[in-house]
């Protein structure tokens, strides 16, 4: 099966050694994503439904990239520092995910190695072969 990875030009990418996504026939995992920009900088300090909502906007390119979409979302992971959160972060995921409904997890981490990040997501999606990107990174 092809392998086609997903990357987005985050500095870490070659640092550490991951891609954003990895496509490996109709299976796409997105891994930790973190509430950062272009340049890795925290979006959204102090605020977990802003972070979120950049999280998600990272996934939800990423799928697109592998020739897919938030509909094809099977399954979501939230990590939060603080699981008091989850009701911002959660009303912000079902605006991207209503349709689709993947299953999900809601954990709490003692901390990422941001201590501005208050939330992570990562997310598994199953697609169509058809749909295997060109674009491929």
């Amino acid at each position: 099966m092809q392998r086609q990875l997903i990357l987005n030009g985050n500095p870490m990418e070659e640092v550490v050694g991951f891609a954003r996504a990895i496509r490996v026939g109709p299976f796409i995992s997105v891994g930790g994503t973190a509430p950062v920009d272009a340049d890795g900088k925290t979006v959204g300090i102090g605020d977990p439904a802003a972070q979120a909502q950049r999280c998600l906007e990272i996934i939800k390119d990423a799928l697109e990239r592998a020739g897919a979409g938030l509909h094809d979302v099977v399954r979501t992971r939230v990590l939060l520092t603080n699981i008091d959160d989850w009701k911002a972060v959660i009303d912000v995921r079902a605006e991207y995910f209503r349709e689709a409904k993947p299953v999900d997890t809601i954990m709490q981490s003692t901390r990422f190695v941001n201590p501005e990040w208050l939330v992570e997501f990562e997310a598994d999606a199953v697609a169509a072969e058809a749909n295997m990107s060109a674009g491929a990174d």
